[in-house]
């Protein structure tokens, strides 16, 4: 059972980035999926949810609430997080989970 986040890297504040979450090993279409992040020296927030169901129905925090859109792909077993109009303030390490996986990060920072 296995989930392993790519995407991360230096983006310059106002620009975008797309984080993708893979997993393994269990069926990924049976979970709802959320991302989440740690800033330094704070503790892990909630960014986004994402369910199991056919709509496939998000949620969102309201610190990204109309920059980030999260998406899934079943057949490719893969979690997207598509982050536009990006802050400082989002830099964090991002993880995906659900209840029987988390996966390593993958490091966000927006700096000019």
């Amino acid at each position: 059972v296995q989930l392993v986040e790519s995407g991360g890297s230096l983006v310059q504040p106002g620009g975008s980035l797309t984080l993708s979450c893979t997993g393994s090993g269990f069926n990924f279409s049976s979970y709802n999926m959320v991302w989440l992040r740690q800033a330094p020296g704070k503790g892990l927030e909630w960014v986004s949810t994402i369910k199991s169901s056919s709509s496939s129905s998000a949620s969102y925090a309201d610190s990204v609430k109309g920059r980030f859109t999260v998406s899934r792909d079943n057949a490719k077993n893969t979690l997207y997080l598509q982050m536009g109009s990006l802050k400082p303030e989002d830099t964090a390490v991002y993880y995906c989970r659900n209840p029987i996986a988390r996966g390593q990060g993958t490091q966000v920072t927006v700096s000019s």
